[in-house]
């Protein structure tokens, strides 16, 4: 699943190729997820130039003039370039072709990936949008487990199973401890840890990526991954469900209850 560094990265190649080229077709090939009929939603964006895209939480953000399309890729949904003349891919949901003769196609073969025209804004802050304040706020709040408040989308938008097990790790704090019960001190340090991992996250992956849609990078993970069996300190990785998701982990996180 692709995860914000991913999705930000994906906006900024998005905005790099398409930003200011006309949207001259949209093919919708399934519409069972739209929030309006095939015909409106063609009528509303052909025609218009792309004027941005951005991320939004774990949303893509396609501005086309005051119109707004978010696509959320949900479990397997991916963003795949073509090109004029050639056969769309498989399991394709909408296809933007644009002035020029690219474009891209939104790909899902569970239909799950979610096009939603001119969304209702979000209540809860993006998680690099948010301050410290709010982030130390919403924690002593909770009785829950850490990891589950740091990917409730309700509270904070973004982030997903690995970067919460990744930011965790870095600030050295056991997913499972009590979020009211971790120190002040520790959630200044897993605030710094949350934004230094998400960031040095997207420079990695748009170093990967180039000018390429390609699929979510997970190799710079460092305990996050069935594969992965020591920490880079060398700590032995664990792992254990946390709401139904499986959660990576080392002895070196400190637990708080």
């Amino acid at each position: 699943m692709a995860e914000l560094p991913d999705l930000e990265v994906f906006a900024q190649i998005l905005s790099r190729r398409f930003k200011g080229k006309t949207l001259k077709e949209l093919e919708v090939k399934v519409t069972k997820k739209l929030n309006v009929t095939a015909a409106q939603l063609k009528a509303r964006l052909e025609g218009k130039k792309l004027s941005n895209v951005l991320r939004y939480g774990k949303t893509l953000h396609f501005h086309f003039g005051k119109e707004i399309l978010q696509v959320h890729l949900m479990l397997r949904g991916e963003l795949e370039a073509i090109h004029s003349g050639s056969e769309l891919p498989k399991y394709a949901i909408l296809a933007f072709h644009f002035s020029g003769g690219e474009g891209f196609a939104l790909v899902d073969s569970l239909r799950a990936a979610t096009p939603t025209l001119n969304p209702d804004v979000a209540k809860a802050p993006d998680a690099l949008e948010m301050d410290e304040d709010y982030f130390t706020r919403v924690l002593f709040k909770s009785k829950k487990m850490v990891k589950e408040v740091l990917m409730d989308q309700k509270k904070i938008r973004g982030i997903g199973n690995s970067y919460a097990d990744e930011i965790l790790w870095d600030a050295r704090v056991s997913p499972f401890s009590i979020s009211s019960a971790i120190p002040e001190k520790i959630l200044n340090k897993l605030f710094d840890s949350l934004k230094s991992v998400l960031k040095e996250a997207i420079t990695a992956i748009a170093k990967e990526n180039g000018d390429e849609l390609r699929g979510e990078l997970r190799d710079l993970m460092k305990i996050h991954g069935a594969k992965l069996k020591k920490s880079p300190s060398g700590a032995i990785v664990k792992s254990e469900k946390i709401g139904g998701r499986t959660s990576y982990y080392t002895d070196e996180q400190q637990l708080y209850s």
